[in-house]
Parts: C-alpha cells; sequence; structure tokens
C-alpha cells in the first residue's frame, strides 16, 4: 500500500514540476518585454529604431529586438496573454521540441518579415503568437494524436479570430509578421512532427502480424479473369491428375500387397 501512495505522490511531484518548468520560460520572456517598453516610457526612445526594417542592413538588428518592443502599452498588453499561454502549452505538451520550436519562429519569423515585408520598421511580438498558434494547431494535423488533436482544436476557438489578422491592407498593423509568422509555424510543426513525446507514440498493434499474413481465400483471385473455355480445361485437367494419381495409388498397392486369390503368385 506505501508503495503506491509513494508512486502516486512521486507522479503528483513529477507533473507539478514540469507545470513550474512550462511557465518559467513564458514569464520570464513576459517579464523582458515588459521591462522594455518600462524603460521606453521612462527614455521616450522611438520603438521603430529596433524594429524590423525590411531590407536594410540597419534592420537586421530588429530580428532580435523587434518583439521585444511594442508601439504602446496597449499593444504590450494585447501580446501579452496569448505570447505566456500559447508558449507555456507548448513547453508542457511539446517538451521535447518546445524550445528549439519556439526559437525556429522566433528567428524565422524575423527574417521573413526582413525579406519579404513592406519596407517600414516592424515591431512586436504577434508574429511570434501567430507562429505558436500556428505550430499548435498544424501539429493535430501532421502528428494526428489525439492530444495534438484535442489541442489544436483548443487552439482554433481560442484564437479562431485571429484570422482576420493575416489580411493585407491594414493600417498600422504588421500583417506581414502575422502571415508570415504563421507560415514559419507551420513549417515548425512539419520540421518537428516526427519527434513525439511518450505520449503521443502509438502502441504496438496486437494484431499486426495477424493482418500481415497472406489471406486465404475460398475462390481463386483470378477466378473471374478466366474464360468460361480456360476454367473448363483447368478443371478438366485437374480431373485427368486425380485419376492419374488414383491409378498409381492402386496399381502400387496391388504389387506390394497381391490379393489372396491370386493362385498364380508364388508364395
Amino acid at each position: 500500500m506505501s508503495a503506491l501512495i509513494d508512486s502516486e505522490t512521486d507522479s503528483l511531484e513529477i507533473t507539478r514540476k514540469h507545470f513550474y518548468d512550462s511557465i518559467r520560460f513564458p514569464l520570464f520572456v513576459v517579464a523582458v518585454i515588459w521591462l522594455v517598453q518600462l524603460y521606453q516610457w521612462v527614455a521616450e526612445f522611438d520603438p521603430g529604431m529596433y524594429g524590423i526594417m525590411s531590407r536594410r542592413i540597419w534592420g537586421l538588428q530588429g530580428i532580435l529586438t523587434g518583439p521585444l518592443v511594442h508601439g504602446s502599452w496597449g499593444h504590450l498588453a494585447s501580446n501579452t496573454f496569448p505570447l505566456f499561454v500559447l508558449t507555456a502549452m507548448t513547453l508542457y505538451f511539446y517538451r521535447k521540441v518546445a524550445m528549439r520550436a519556439f526559437w525556429t519562429i522566433y528567428l524565422l519569423t524575423g527574417v521573413s518579415v526582413w525579406l519579404f515585408a513592406r519596407p517600414v520598421s516592424h515591431i512586436g511580438a504577434s508574429g511570434v503568437v501567430y507562429g505558436l498558434v500556428s505550430f499548435i494547431f498544424w501539429n493535430g494535423v501532421f502528428r494526428r494524436s489525439l492530444r495534438s488533436i484535442m489541442l489544436a482544436a483548443i487552439v482554433m476557438i481560442l484564437y479562431s479570430g485571429m484570422f482576420m489578422g493575416i489580411l493585407p491592407e491594414q493600417e498600422g498593423i504588421s500583417w506581414e509578421s502575422h502571415l508570415l509568422g504563421s507560415l514559419v509555424g507551420i513549417f515548425t510543426s512539419f520540421w518537428f512532427k516526427s519527434e513525439l513525446e511518450e505520449e503521443e507514440e502509438r502502441p504496438e498493434d496486437p494484431f499486426a502480424d495477424e493482418r500481415n499474413q497472406e489471406k486465404q481465400y475460398f475462390l481463386p483471385r483470378d477466378i473471374f479473369e478466366k474464360t468460361k473455355a480456360e476454367r473448363f480445361a483447368e478443371a478438366e485437367a485437374l480431373r485427368l491428375l486425380e485419376e492419374e494419381k488414383e491409378r498409381t495409388q492402386q496399381e502400387d498397392q496391388q504389387r506390394f500387397y497381391p490379393p489372396f486369390w491370386n493362385q498364380n503368385q508364388t508364395w
């Protein structure tokens, strides 16, 4: 009984530790962007100087700094909650690839914006947010485990309204960051799709060997591909073969066991 209690206690402790580990990094990221916003408010610097300026050499720094700066407190607040929740979900449910997936989305989104977006300064963490939404949703498509499909459904319900953010020609919104972040999320999900978690690994099929065995059929598989004459000739050949076999067996039996009424046989 004590072993069972110890086992349950250990399992609960592992789950609690895993939960705390999953929210530690998102809390750090949120704290950093809020401290940056606070410093920006105090120092009154232009956040556009640290954004991603497309196809400008000096704008390359924005790949690292662009997601950390925001245009206003409202802009920051709108990104904080989804960034925290989606990063925590990724770390909790996809711990094998979570950190690699996060930084892949973070950096590739920035590079894509620098290459393809309009020549304006793109700031804010919304591109990363869209990438994480896309990553979790498409995991349900590529991995096809029950858990990944359920997470995809939850994300779809909670963030379906974000679809409008990828539509072009929206004043004051970096729709390119949203669109490119979503595409990067799809790529990242596909890239890591084979690295399944332990809970996602499919159990071995106990009936696999039975299904792999050659199936037995009541009728030959090619019976309907032959003409009537061919089927008749085949049946006749089989009949003659059986008659010949039976006649040979009878001759062999008479040779070794002659009937007792054979008077010509010398004993």
